[in-house]
């Protein structure tokens, strides 16, 4: 089994909370690419945050709705909805659209979207509450789906590739096993920094957590 994910499978569990009934105030999309072949490759970042979110607060993604596995909680006395879009990076903004349309949720207030970015060593993240694509296409693909550029993120760094010719074997690249324990400490920071957001404390969490 890949070090990584036996990591993810020894974390100390939080107590799954009572879901509440009616329509969630926060959705959180975590970016990645479906499929086992994709799995540990740096643009899945976002899904592994998933993961790790998922096994630290005994949550499965185990249904489809929204062309995305979908999980539901409750952090911060918010009921949240996660999506893994299930349509491929470049098309993540479909789920998204989807999911704010259908809760008539506006994604300036109610999105959180968590990403690898390849502009910031591994190991840092960087918490923002707007900013362009950054030449990322599932954020590019979500900008045009709901029209702004107005939603929080987390971005989590996967490094930079040698050079431009080497940037799609390199977002499609496993983890390396020198990067692992930097990587996965930066998505424990992480996922410490999504209860204050959704709380509503980004600027605490940008203040904490972004480095």
């Amino acid at each position: 089994m890949d070090r990584l994910l036996a990591v993810f499978k020894s974390i100390e569990k939080n107590k799954a909370p009572e879901i509440k009934s009616g329509a969630p105030q926060k959705i959180i999309a975590f970016l990645g690419n479906p499929g086992a072949e994709y799995a540990f490759t740096r643009h899945n970042a976002g899904f592994m945050l998933a993961e790790y979110f998922a096994e630290k607060n005994s949550l499965s993604f185990d249904r489809l709705k929204f062309s995305a596995l979908t999980a539901e909680t409750v952090i911060a006395e918010k009921k949240v909805l996660l999506l893994k879009p299930q349509t491929y990076m470049n098309k993540s903004g479909e789920a998204v659209r989807d999911a704010l349309s259908f809760f008539k949720l506006s994604a300036e207030s109610s999105l959180i979207v968590v990403y690898d970015d390849i502009y910031l060593d591994v190991g840092m993240l960087r918490i923002r509450k707007k900013g362009s694509d950054g030449g990322h296409n599932g954020i590019k693909n979500i900008i045009y789906h709901t029209g702004t550029d107005c939603f929080e993120r987390i971005r989590i760094g996967v490094g930079k590739p040698p050079s431009k010719d080497a940037m799609v074997n390199w977002v499609l690249g496993k983890i390396p096993e020198t990067d692992k324990q930097l990587f996965f400490d930066s998505l424990v920071r992480a996922g410490e920094a999504l209860p204050l957001m959704i709380a509503g404390k980004t600027d605490e969490a940008m203040n904490k957590y972004s480095k």
